[in-house]
């Protein structure tokens, strides 16, 4: 068993196989979103996060989640009423963020990566359109505060810790499982914020706040950090596979490719070019990327009015870094309006191939 102070005074985190937990001797004021005795505002002397052990089915946890939650519990032999969650992610690669200032105490414990490595598998971007039945890539939060927030400030820092969530999402450019858009959190995250009531009252959570930016600052870097202990979601992951996260594989491109006849080559041919190029040249990946960004612009509507040419720009793009320019040749962009691929993005690509393929050739 592991036990680690918090910020609060009596308060202390416990992780012991696959349960990690928030105990603390005096009774805590709690607001959340916890299907176990949660769901609401609540006092309660402990906080339990359960990892669902491999192999349970996903049928059994909606069925009856309450068994393995009580099962789980024992492991800490805690006897009284307590607030459960449950996450697909491991608990044992929990990050833990305090800070204290001007007399408030802030502690924020986060969930993210599986044993795999895997914490975007079921990410999403709030507002689009999902089917799944499946549950898994739980992002969980507690937020353990040192202070007398009221109640209203306690649900202004839920929408706080959620707005800093996203943002360690955005900054580490995790995708939509769905769409491929940013993703802005998983199907089935889940927070608890608690307060030990000491000090003077709080009235404002939000991010401007004293408070709000205390726990903006710690759930967002624990958030990041417990992410990036999965491999999938690496900084440093590769940038083929970054552009999978958005729906656009390497293979998709080159299919789509394939259909320009100037090109003279296949679909394998071209994915296998551009792979090479993509993981060998710095300044060809670099401007494969560039153009990814801009197209993502374009699909959002937010490229400027300057922009009206889209194929003519996106030609001169792929331009910049190809190896030949041959403006003159006869049917240089035969086939391409069979492209399914928005007009910068299809230009631009097909230069970029040309160069790939030239290079491959030589």
């Amino acid at each position: 068993m592991t036990e680690l102070l918090l910020e609060a005074k009596n308060t202390k985190l416990v992780l012991s196989e696959n349960v990690l937990a928030v105990i603390s001797k005096t009774a805590l004021n709690t607001v959340s979103s916890a299907f176990h005795n949660g769901g609401g505002i609540k006092k309660t002397r402990a906080i339990l996060n359960v990892e669902v052990p491999k192999g349970y089915a996903n049928r059994s946890l909606h069925i009856d989640p309450e068994s393995l939650i009580a099962e789980s519990s024992k492991k800490l032999g805690f006897k009284e009423e307590f607030i459960g969650m449950v996450t697909a992610a491991c608990v044992q690669n929990f990050a833990v963020v305090s800070k204290r200032e001007d007399g408030i105490g802030v502690s924020v414990i986060a969930t993210a990566a599986d044993n795999e490595g895997n914490t975007c598998n079921y990410s999403e971007s709030s507002g689009e359109e999902m089917k799944t039945r499946a549950i898994g890539g739980t992002i969980n939060i507690i937020v353990v505060i040192d202070g007398h927030p009221n109640e209203s400030c306690l649900v202004s820092t839920i929408i706080t810790a959620t707005e800093a969530k996203t943002a360690a999402m955005l900054e580490l450019d995790i995708r939509s499982r769905y769409s491929g858009d940013a993703a802005t959190g998983t199907i089935t995250d889940a927070m608890v914020v608690a307060e030990t009531g000491q000090g003077d009252p709080i009235v404002y959570g939000g991010p401007a706040s004293k408070l709000g930016q205390l726990v903006g600052y710690c759930t967002r870097k624990a958030v990041k950090e417990a992410i990036t202990k999965g491999q999938e979601c690496s900084p440093c992951r590769s940038l083929i596979d970054r552009f999978a996260a958005r729906h656009l594989s390497i293979e998709k491109l080159a299919f789509e490719l394939s259909k320009v006849k100037s090109l003279k080559t296949d679909k394998q041919k071209l994915a296998s070019a551009i792979s090479e190029k993509v993981c060998k040249d710095q300044l060809f990946a670099s401007a494969l990327l560039a153009v990814i960004k801009v197209n993502e612009d374009f699909e959002r509507g937010l490229l400027p009015p300057q922009f009206s040419d889209l194929s003519k720009l996106g030609t001169s793009f792929g331009e910049v870094f190809s190896s030949q320019k041959c403006e003159s040749e006869p049917g240089k962009t035969s086939g391409a309006e069979d492209v399914n691929l928005p007009p910068f993005l299809k230009f631009a690509l097909l230069e970029l191939a040309r160069t790939a393929l030239s290079v491959k050739e030589n």
